[in-house]
């Protein structure tokens, strides 16, 4: 399971002395805390494990978001800072899927789901987080599913 994992890894960062990895592992169970707090907080259970890979997704968007920022901005060591914490975080998601397997994965849910326009986008994007959390780009997808019930 991930929760064991990222202890284990943040084990391992502490006997290697690797500072960055350390770092990153403890800001990712900070985030994981303060779900699962926010969740107890409504009576709900800890994240799940597909929960938590969205998680994951999310801060590796907002840490590109802020080198992004960071690049315009001149700062190129904070950029590269925030980059090194992405590749640390997806250390920790499984292989993302191709355009290809993409392109399949939706097709299916598509059929699955019987969507049969753009309208009915939101059936297709919940029936594919259900199933593909941490393992496809969503931002991505939206756009496939968007052309493919358009009937592109």
């Amino acid at each position: 399971m991930l929760r064991e994992r990222l202890t284990a890894e943040m084990k391992e960062a502490m006997k290697a002395g690797d500072k960055a990895k350390l770092a990153t592992v403890r800001l990712i169970q900070a985030a994981l805390k303060d779900r699962d707090i926010e969740a107890r907080g409504l009576g709900k259970e800890p994240l799940a494990e597909d929960e938590i890979l969205a998680l994951l997704q999310k801060m590796i968007k907002q840490r590109n978001e802020s080198a992004a920022v960071y690049e315009q901005g001149g700062r190129p060591e904070l950029a590269a800072g925030e980059r090194a914490e992405v590749a640390i975080i997806e250390t920790f998601l499984p292989r993302q899927m191709d355009e290809a397997e993409t392109r399949a994965a939706i097709q299916a849910a598509i059929a699955e789901t019987g969507a049969a326009g753009p309208k009915e986008m939101g059936k297709v994007i919940a029936a594919l987080k259900s199933q593909y959390a941490g393992r496809m780009d969503f931002a991505k997808a939206s756009g496939l599913v968007k052309g493919m019930l358009a009937g592109g």
